[in-house]
């Protein structure tokens, strides 16, 4: 444990800064350039390409859809200011080119993970320049519903000698906001929803060093479709296909691969490998394992687990907002005009501006009296078990799966019945039923469940044990079990839909309790 400890120090300390310039290159520094100053003129349509973007051509010339006078963006520095549906106001600083993520053509003439359009830039965390290369790929995908739907990847080259393998990282950023996406902070946007993209480049750099390229998918796609599962599955094995194709990276479509992710990049880790034997068998062949932690498996679960906790409840209205935006589902018949409020006020939020500031937020005070239960509101149910994990299908991989129980510390008590402890957001027995599930497919599984420490704390510890595991992995080690000695999990059985209870004009509406009602009552 003490070592364990020691080695989670040292990856906290490279996240404070110290170790993040010593993976580079010998002279990569904090340039400070800005790229306002030194931009390319403007061409005739009004954009300009900033020094660190290197446009590609494609095999197929990308046709851009117009976009209006009024929103479009240039390349280069600058500042927008509030935005509506950020509860901290979502301002920006921005560099990115936004017409790189827009595709004219007929996307149904495209094979899933097919290449539309890729650019080399440099690497940016936090808005600051490194001389890192990263090839940004557009491809097709599919959405939550089936649709084809556009995709972005950004992989980072490595810093040491190429070995022709490839990390597909799965980032944590949490958000309604598709300007918040890992592509756009990497190209050198910074604000609040971009933190902890920036953030994760200490995660990077072990890879990197050791002649890993590292892939890092939107998982939310285009629209920010926050918690639809199958649909970030289904992003990061195209976004997978398309950098083994890619002419610019040369992997090879025999490389290597392994998927790696922590509480909302876990969703994309675990939804990629169980899909991958059906979506994608082609990238299947080859996985050499996952390592994920802090898993949202079941997400009914979580609503009840985190109602009304003092720093977790917020991501309660950020889940539904995604879902409802991911399948197309019309909730307003059925919120409380503080829920109608709450949807609205957080369309466009991240994480960064709901933990915390929307404790106390319940499900009963978001939906009319008559549906306080979740199964009586017409077609959510369908949604739920369409992202309940054990309803997928199996894997066919090797698993290292970390997960904690100390919830307590940010004051998430132990859910009802059938939920029990968590990590704070996170239920611990769902995610001691999926490792049981993956063990009964055949799959080795090492399962780690950490005490005491909270959801994001825990990271410390799940990190070191996951990369080791993972390189263990892609070097051909066998690969560990604890299949046989898993505590014993939740039920995760499919949702059945209930009738409302019947409507009562007199019944009394919940209100939201903590900073959201205090929030709510003083409009802010």
């Amino acid at each position: 444990m003490k070592r364990l400890l020691s080695t989670a120090l040292a990856a906290a300390t490279a996240t404070a800064g110290v170790v993040i310039p010593s993976a580079f290159p010998a002279g990569a520094v904090l340039d400070g350039t800005m790229p306002a100053a030194n931009a390319a003129p403007a061409s005739s349509s009004g954009s300009t390409t900033p020094p660190h973007v290197k446009v590609e051509s494609d095999p197929k010339p990308s046709q851009i859809i117009p976009i209006p006078p009024n929103q479009q963006t240039q390349s280069g520095l600058r500042y927008e200011g509030p935005m509506a549906g950020a509860p901290l106001g979502g301002a920006s600083i921005r560099q990115s080119n936004t017409a790189f993520y827009h595709e004219s053509r007929d996307l149904s003439a495209f094979k899933p993970g097919d290449i539309l359009g890729q650019r080399t830039i440099s690497y940016h965390a936090l808005g600051l320049q490194f001389p890192v290369s990263v090839v940004q790929i557009r491809y097709r995908t599919t959405d939550a519903q089936g649709r084809p739907s556009v995709g972005v990847t950004s992989v980072v080259k490595p810093t040491g000698k190429p070995n022709g393998r490839l990390v597909s990282y799965h980032s944590v950023y949490d958000s309604l906001n598709p300007e918040h996406s890992p592509s756009r902070a990497i190209e050198g946007d910074f604000a609040l929803g971009t933190f902890s993209s920036g953030m994760e480049t200490a995660v990077l750099i072990p890879y990197l060093a050791q002649g890993y390229s590292v892939a890092i998918p939107d998982i939310e796609g285009q629209t920010a479709d926050f918690a639809a599962g199958p649909e970030y599955g289904q992003i990061t094995l195209d976004g997978i296909r398309a950098a083994l194709n890619s002419k610019k990276l040369r992997l090879g479509t025999k490389a290597k691969v392994g998927l790696l992710g922590y509480s909302g990049g876990a969703i994309a880790t675990n939804w990629a490998a169980q899909l991958a034997p059906q979506y994608a068998p082609d990238i299947n062949d080859n996985l050499v394992g996952a390592a994920t932690g802090g898993t949202l498996v079941n997400p009914i679960h979580d609503v009840k687990y985190i109602n009304g906790s003092p720093l977790w409840a917020g991501v309660l209205p950020m889940a539904v907002v995604g879902l409802a935006r991911a399948y197309d589902l019309d909730l307003d018949p059925y919120l409380s005009p503080y829920g109608k409020r709450i949807m609205t006020k957080l369309r466009n939020a991240s994480l960064f501006e709901v933990h915390a500031q929307f404790g106390g937020v319940t499900y009963e005070s978001m939906f009319r009296p008559e549906y306080k239960d979740p199964r009586s509101v017409p077609g959510l149910v369908d949604v739920l078990n369409k992202v309940n994990m054990n309803l997928g299908p199996n894997p066919d991989v090797p698993f290292m799966i970390g997960q904690t129980n100390g919830g307590f510390m940010d004051g998430t008590m132990p859910g009802p019945k059938g939920i029990g402890k968590g990590d704070g957001v996170m239920v611990t027995g769902d995610v001691r039923s999926i490792a049981d599930k993956y063990c009964k497919a055949g799959n080795p599984v090492l399962y780690r469940e950490y005490e005491i420490l909270p959801h994001t704390s825990a990271f410390a510890l799940w990190y070191p044990e996951a990369t080791t595991w993972l390189m263990d992995r892609f070097n051909g080690r066998p690969a560990p079990s604890s299949c046989g000695h898993i505590p014993r999990g939740n039920s995760l059985e499919a949702l059945t839909p209930v009738k409302p209870a019947p409507h009562n004009p007199k019944a009394p509406q919940p209100q939201p309790g903590g900073v959201a009602g205090i929030r709510d009552q003083l409009n802010i």
